[in-house]
């Protein structure tokens, strides 16, 4: 894996969850903040959780001492949380700014950094889905978050059109 991959991996996993946040727009207080609905967490105990895992593994892996906990807090609102996550996608969009493929190739005890780097990506995935299904259930579906729709809206597809067929049988 190249620092190109995984960079593309880490874009990926914002897009998917900026769409979930945005589904979390006018969602109740009890689908917000009730708990033991997948395991002990609740939708935003899952997603506030998320958010933690993702800045303890940057940090960790940055050498910097820090373990924010923000799952020890008061639950976040979903305001609050978009909030901390606008402040971390920078954070870790430098950090990865500043790897190479030396970096990427070292490891720790046998686990190579670059497979880290893919477990966090792929730990996003699974609460998404969780939350995702926590949000359908509550009618604020954030639609398809697979990696195939974000490669077609990034290659500018438009609601399953390749870009060569759009506009395709219009007359002029």
């Amino acid at each position: 894996m190249t620092v190109d991959e995984v960079r593309d991996l880490f874009a990926y996993d914002r897009w998917a969850s900026e769409r979930l946040f945005r589904a979390l727009d006018g969602i109740d207080d009890a689908t917000w903040s009730t708990a033991q609905v997948i395991d002990e967490r609740g939708l935003g105990g899952i997603l506030v959780h998320m958010l933690g895992a993702y800045q303890r593994w940057r940090h960790g892996l940055a050498e910097d001492e820090e373990e924010p906990r923000p799952e020890r807090e008061p639950l976040l609102s979903p305001a609050e949380l978009r909030s901390r996550w606008e402040t971390e996608w920078p954070a870790m969009d430098t950090f990865l700014a500043g790897l190479g493929d030396r970096w990427l190739a070292r490891d720790d005890e046998g686990v190579p950094f670059a497979g880290m780097l893919r477990h966090l990506v792929n730990h996003g995935t699974q609460h998404r889905s969780e939350a995702a299904a926590i949000l359908t259930q509550a009618g604020h579906s954030p639609g398809d978050l697979d990696m195939i729709t974000w490669l077609e809206d990034r290659a500018g597809w438009k609601d399953g059109v390749p870009p060569s067929q759009q506009g395709a049988g219009m007359s002029t």
